[in-house]
């Protein structure tokens, strides 16, 4: 298994929206569109390169791209993922889509507090 860091960025997503292949790649532009969103909703918080928001184009970008501390990138990992599922894929119980924005907004407090 690649280390987290090593690992891309699109493929990482996929996998963890639902487990979508890696060679399926008819959602791969809206989803590249989301985790740029997550990306520069990071940027706006400080957290990542602060020249101007990191983005991805394709599945080449990997998480070392974004960051090497493999720390940070775990907790930046879960929350692109997070935010990529609430929006390409929401829950349909509000409770879990309740429960998932939480953990998102968690995140984002413990991103902006380290």
């Amino acid at each position: 298994m690649a280390s987290v860091i090593s690992q891309s960025i699109l493929d990482t997503v996929k996998r963890g929206i639902g487990g979508i292949d890696k060679n399926y790649t008819v959602f791969d532009d809206e989803l590249i569109d989301n985790i740029n969103t997550a990306f520069m909703y990071l940027h706006q918080m400080g957290v990542g390169p602060q020249d101007e928001p990191f983005y991805i184009e394709d599945n080449t970008s990997i998480w070392s791209d974004f960051d090497t501390k493999v720390s940070k990138i775990l907790a930046v990992k879960q929350y692109v993922v997070k935010k990529v599922k609430l929006e390409f894929d929401p829950p349909t119980s509000a409770a879990v889509k309740e429960a998932l924005k939480a953990e998102i907004d968690e995140a984002e407090w413990r991103l902006c507090n380290r």
